[in-house]
């Protein structure tokens, strides 16, 4: 059989699809947001409860869908959640009130919870750890290109035909992606098309506890325990809330704040989402050149892509402070890539953290941390944003920002979570005898 040279970039490439078409489906709705209130009288918080709908089902079903992909594999696990959620979003254009919206949204939700997780155990099971943090990088792009695709898809669906439309075109692209996904994805061990060269690069480049399934896999309860869990997901918990406001209210804030129509949503509102693609891309980077100008271990070199991307974060926290909806285009780009970099960071944490058949779970709950803090914050813009304006928002999402990259450095060691728990094993052992 003829093999493929440099097959882990295609895998990764296929995994980036599939976060292209998630996150198209994602952000459908905040692209059609000013239609629908116009077609079904909609208000500003009753769009913030559909968008709540959906964090809430997304933050609930984090851990839930990480522990169902460690059970089935990636293989499986993902083409079931990836064929659910394309189900639910052609289910979407069935919606006729904000009611009807807000169920199918959170049955989006609920299904797209595992596209991160098994993306992030995709990433660990075809890269070694000096590239994760790229792999990781390539495949988060995805969200900020499936989010720039959506401006200009969607409002064509509506110009052409109906915001129906472009649910079902979206529904459909999904469906045609996991179908490839069953086709084509393998882990590097089983792959027939895989160089023997590459497969002993890959796994000889992983860490211990990515190279065997874990004899004594840490629960739920042990991961929430760990001082490393918590310092991954309450930086995420502080950062999320931005990133959900980006997908959800950009092209609402234009609507509202500078008068664009539907023409000009389409013509600015991907900009953010193009930089977020550098972002996530350039973050990958960030890490092994870090290690290489300091002299700092892998987990360091994370820890200083998040503090770099939270102080640019305070670039779009000051968008009040300006008039013109141009400049305010521009602080969103910053704004973009930095939270893609810090993202792309705290994400690949996990994989850094904690073991090959528990990777997937601990993601999944510091989803679930993010996520929280993404639906309280949509609940707090739709009851804010038409008295108090989006402004003061975006400068609390900068101070967010921030405090989340005091946190990485006050509670997350540079030592892994799998380590503690076996020198914490040879204690109690030792103790013992």
């Amino acid at each position: 059989m003829r093999k493929i040279k440099g097959l882990r970039w295609y895998m990764i490439g296929l995994v980036t699809l599939g976060t292209v078409l998630g996150y198209l489906t994602r952000n459908t709705i905040a692209v059609a947001a000013p239609t629908l209130e116009s077609q079904l009288h909609i208000t500003t918080q009753q769009y913030s409860y559909i968008v709540a709908a959906y964090s809430a089902c997304y933050t609930v079903m984090q851990p839930v869908a990480g522990y169902i992909l460690d059970v089935l594999g990636t293989k499986v696990g993902y083409a079931l959640f990836a064929i659910l959620w394309a189900i639910f979003c052609g289910a979407t254009a069935l919606a006729n009130s904000w009611t009807g919206l807000a169920l199918a949204r959170a049955a989006v939700g609920a299904a797209e919870a595992a596209m991160i997780p098994a993306g992030l155990k995709a990433s660990s099971e075809w890269f070694p750890a000096k590239e994760r943090s790229i792999a990781v990088g390539y495949f988060n792009v995805g969200s900020s290109i499936g989010a720039m695709l959506a401006p200009p898809l969607v409002v064509w669906a509506i110009v052409a035909h109906s915001w129906q439309m472009a649910f079902i075109v979206t529904a459909i692209l999904s469906f045609i992606w996991a179908l490839c996904w069953l086709i084509f994805y393998q882990h590097p061990k089983d792959h027939k098309k895989l160089h023997e060269t590459e497969r002993r690069y890959i796994l000889s480049g992983q860490e211990a506890h990515h190279q065997v399934s874990n004899a004594t896999k840490m629960s739920a309860w042990q991961i929430v325990r760990s001082r490393q869990f918590w310092g991954i997901a309450l930086p995420r918990f502080l950062a999320e809330p931005a990133w959900g406001t980006f997908n959800a209210w950009i092209p609402l804030f234009m609507f509202r704040a500078y008068g664009f129509n539907l023409k000009e949503i389409a013509l600015f509102a991907w900009m953010p989402m193009l930089f977020a693609d550098l972002g996530c891309i350039i973050g990958g980077y960030l890490p092994p050149l870090f290690q290489r100008w300091f002299g700092v271990n892998l987990i360091v070199s994370r820890k200083l892509v998040v503090t770099m991307g939270a102080l640019l974060m305070i670039a779009p926290g000051t968008i009040g402070l300006f008039s013109s909806p141009y400049t305010a285009i521009a602080l969103l780009c910053v704004g973009g890539f930095a939270h893609q970099a810090l993202s792309g960071a705290l994400i690949t944490l996990s994989s850094d953290v904690f073991g090959r058949n528990e990777v997937a779970t601990a993601n999944g709950l510091t989803g679930m941390a993010a996520w929280s803090a993404s639906t309280l914050f949509a609940l707090i813009v739709g009851a804010l944003a038409d008295t108090l304006g989006f402004s003061p928002l975006f400068a609390v999402l900068a101070l967010m920002d921030v405090l989340g990259a005091v946190a990485i450095w006050t509670l997350l060691s540079n030592q892994p979570a799998v380590d503690q728990k076996q020198q914490s094993v040879r204690s109690a052992g030792a103790a013992a005898r």
